[in-house]
């Protein structure tokens, strides 16, 4: 009896197994499923001499309100790119989305499915080599979603593909394809799409791709403008790009070199784990002549880079727009070849009645005609293997008004071309091609390289040749825009950013080929090769920008942040007295001078937090494990001092220069006063922030006696803020007195508050935090109680009146704070 119960659980273990297997195998339909010959007479009542009808990836049909997609069998099962972006956009949506804002992107696949077919999400985030057991657990531990399921309406002529109608894909509020995201139908009380105000707009099909404009329109209570109409509508653009059957052998990501990436947790990998991977983002580059490039010789790749430039670019501007491309072809020559990258203008349509700038097969160079003040290099690439298929390099035409307005700000002292409202075209289009250059500069995978400008001393920045040679940085993709740094009399003439010795290093070390190379990691030897070659020259580092890494900031120039910061504050002290003469135009008023006089003090502010990222810093050399030395170092005490001291000279005693009555009684009745406390405490509050004071501490813990212990530190601060108690008879001034003040505010949250950072931003901050449980609060609680003492001492010795309230007023704060605690 026992043997026959176990050969029947035996049974039913194995019909158990081969059911899963089963669904396994049958979940996704074969393409040559065969076709339903009853629909073959289906085709002509749908498809009429009435159809509006067009050619391309598959066939795409419109009858008035209905759109059909005729899928070819071969097509069923292919991956495709699905990018989702924002066409028309209502205004105060975001300052962060604008038209052609990405905000989707999706791998999918057509699946026939009996007489349905599905529209599957797919993706490679977890792999498996097909080959391997761990394969079939990938597979089943993945399950795609099903984002459509489509009635098959109708078999084509020849019974090579079905015809389905997806109006409701993109008439239907699909969050894969939507661009209204949940954190934007919170912000705006959004209720539902309201269907009767959706439609589609255009459907183009060509050979690698299909796109589809559609507008929906959303019910919505607090909706960001018209808020009369409780409407959002926007227009969203989609595109369905064939990907290649077999794709790139993709390339390893190293930290030491930067390239956006793709990344996948490779199951199937030896490690004794899951194995993340990361392959850099590039275009995919082989030689035409593979013997001769072997030898050594520069040679034409298979399939060049092209870029078309918008037929609506103007005609002053367009040489240097195709200059800024074609600037990376002396770059890809490191890499062994030649017309890697090549710029054309737009052919006309009696050149090429075909050409479509949405066509997938080409790359464009976009000029919209908007009020944004920005510039931005995407790519679409394919998330299998990094290989970037296409990208539109957008340059919105109000750019030009921000380096219009920074060459005057930054070069203005030393540069007389910069001197006026209107820039010579050789300068202003130099500037705008260096633009173009840094955005296809990402358009080839490389993001920000924030380290690369603090490689040259700050004094070569005020040499002619040198300038002339490498520009600012060694890079184009650093955050170095103008030469801020050279004075009156260096005789320094290129004061814009250039493509550099980074650039060509980067690009050889992403798009060498390496022809004996049959897997990613045959290629590892050559690629950790070259950059050991380059290690000990600080121009070939790569760094994000972070909060704590003075030698990796947004906008910084050269190796020391102070030096920089004097021979920067010396220019905008000669720029300010001159701003309303470079700015007035006859006939018109002030406007010009508010704007470029609002935007100099934020470049003060910045200057200043380039100073302030020395204090507590923390220096980061990316390194193999195989590289000696340490990955992050301390700056050491004396330059943190040396930043205090600048702090206390150029921001906390106050800077008067920033206040000329000349600019301010011509562009406002009040608030400088506030405005400019409003900046000295900002960058107090940056001083001062918790991580600031934390890596301080663990410094002091750690790295021995070449430290500025945090104690100090703040009692430092203190002293400098409130230097007015060592007087006799002290006076406190308006300024001086909203500085102590905001001083007042930061130790009181620093004692209070319940700030904690957590780990996921210890990359930016350089460490996680619990307020509570460090020593920054009974710290804060020391000062506070130092400037109590010091008040209530100096009240009856005030100079005048306005001080004696003051400090009558700071004791009861600080009573009020520790009341509070």
């Amino acid at each position: 009896m026992n043997r026959f119960l176990i050969l029947f659980l035996l049974a039913v273990v194995t019909i158990g197994c081969q059911s899963t297997q089963s669904v396994v195998d049958t979940s996704v339909s074969s393409p040559d499923t065969a076709p339903d010959t009853s629909k073959k007479s289906e085709y002509k009542s749908i498809v009429s001499d009435d159809t509006e009808t067009d050619e391309g990836l598959f066939t795409t049909h419109r009858n008035e309100d209905k759109i059909y997609f005729e899928i070819p069998d071969s097509l069923f099962g292919r991956d495709l790119l699905l990018i989702s972006r924002i066409s028309k956009i209502p205004a105060n949506i975001s300052g962060f989305m604008n038209a052609g804002s990405k905000t989707g992107e999706n791998v999918i696949r057509w699946e026939r499915r009996d007489d349905k077919v599905l529209l599957r999400s797919q993706s490679f985030t977890n792999v498996a080599a097909d080959s391997l057991p761990v394969a079939l657990s990938v597979q089943n531990n993945n399950f795609q979603p099903i984002i459509g399921a489509f009635d098959i309406e109708a078999t084509n002529p020849d019974s090579s593909g079905v015809l389905i109608e997806v109006t409701s894909l993109f008439s239907s509020d699909i969050p894969a394809m939507t661009g209204m995201s949940p954190s934007l139908r919170t912000r705006f009380r959004v209720r539902r799409l309201d269907t009767s105000r959706s439609f589609i707009d255009d459907v183009k099909s060509f050979p690698i791709n299909v796109n589809v404009k559609h507008t929906l329109t959303y019910d919505a209570t607090e909706p960001p403008s018209n808020s009369w109409t409780g409407t959002i509508s926007m227009q969203m653009f989609q595109s369905m790009i064939l990907l290649s059957e077999e794709p790139m052998m993709p390339r390893l990501a190293d930290d030491r070199v930067g390239y956006f990436t793709v990344s996948q947790i490779d199951f199937g990998s030896d490690e004794q784990k899951a194995d993340q991977k990361s392959y850099i983002r590039r275009w995919r580059l082989e030689p035409s002549d593979p013997e001769a490039y072997a030898r050594g010789e520069l040679v034409e790749p298979v399939k060049p880079i092209v870029y078309y430039l918008d037929p609506a670019t103007p005609e002053r501007w367009r040489p240097y727009f195709l200059q800024g491309i074609e600037d990376w072809q002396w770059v890809f020559e490191a890499a062994g070849f030649k017309n890697a990258i090549i710029a054309r203008e737009a052919p006309s349509p009696e050149e090429d009645p075909d050409w479509h700038p949405e066509d997938a097969r080409y790359s464009t160079m976009r000029y919209v005609a908007n009020t944004t003040r920005n510039a931005t290099g995407p790519s679409v690439s394919d998330p299998r293997s990094g290989e970037i298929i296409e990208s539109d390099i957008i340059w919105y035409h109000n750019h030009i008004r921000s380096y219009r307005n920074r060459l005057m700000i930054e070069t203005g002292a030393a540069n007389p071309q910069a001197r006026s409202l209107t820039i010579d075209d050789e300068l202003i289009g130099e500037t705008m091609r260096q633009v173009i250059a840094h955005e296809i500069g990402h358009a080839l995978g490389l993001p920000h390289n924030m380290i690369a400008s603090s490689a040259f001393p700050v004094d070569s920045l005020r040499s002619q040749t040198f300038t002339s040679k490498y520009g600012v940085a060694p890079t184009i993709m650093d955050y170095t825009r103008q030469n801020y740094i050279a004075q009156p009399g260096d005789g320094v003439t290129r004061f814009v950013r250039m493509v550099g010795p980074y650039d060509r290093y980067s690009i050889e070390w992403g798009y060498r080929w390496y022809p004996d190379a049959e897997t990613p990691e045959d290629e590892k030897p050559y690629l950790d090769a070259l950059i050991e070659e380059h290690a000990d020259d600080k121009m070939f580092r790569f760094a994000s920008s972070t909060h704590f890494n003075p030698d990796a900031q947004t906008e910084d120039m050269g190796d020391d942040p102070v030096k920089a910061g004097e021979y920067a504050v010396a220019n905008l002290k000669r720029v300010v007295p001159n701003l309303v003469d470079w700015t007035s135009t006859d006939g018109k008023g002030y406007a010009d001078l508010n704007e470029i006089y609002g935007e100099l003090q934020g470049m003060w502010s910045r200057y200043m937090g380039h100073v302030v990222t020395m204090i507590g810093g923390v220096y980061v050399t990316p390194k193999a494990s195989d590289q000696e030395g340490p990955v992050y170092e301390v700056v050491d005490a004396d330059k943190q001092r040396a930043a205090l001291n600048f702090l206390n000279e150029h921001v906390f005693t106050t800077p008067e220069w920033l206040l000329d009555p000349s600019i301010l009684r011509r562009v406002e009745p009040a608030g400088a006063v506030d405005r400019l406390r409003g900046r000295q405490v900002s960058v107090l509050s940056n001083a001062l922030h918790p991580a600031r004071l934390q890596r301080m501490v663990e410094a002091e813990t750690l790295d021995g006696d070449d430290v500025y212990p945090m104690l100090e530190y703040m009692g430092d601060v203190t002293d400098a803020i409130w230097a007015e108690f060592d007087a006799s008879r002290p006076v406190i001034d308006t300024f001086r007195r909203n500085l102590q003040r905001g001083h007042l505010d930061q130790l009181g949250n620093l004692m209070t508050s319940d700030t904690s950072l957590p780990s996921n931003l210890a990359f930016f901050y350089g460490t996680g935090l619990n307020i509570n449980q460090s020593d920054i609060r009974p710290a804060a609680r020391a000062q506070l109680e130092e400037i109590r003492t010091n008040a209530e001492r100096n009240i009856r010795l005030a100079g005048d009146e306005s001080t004696r309230l003051h400090l009558r007023d700071v004791v009861e704060r600080i009573n009020e704070m520790m009341d509070m605690d």
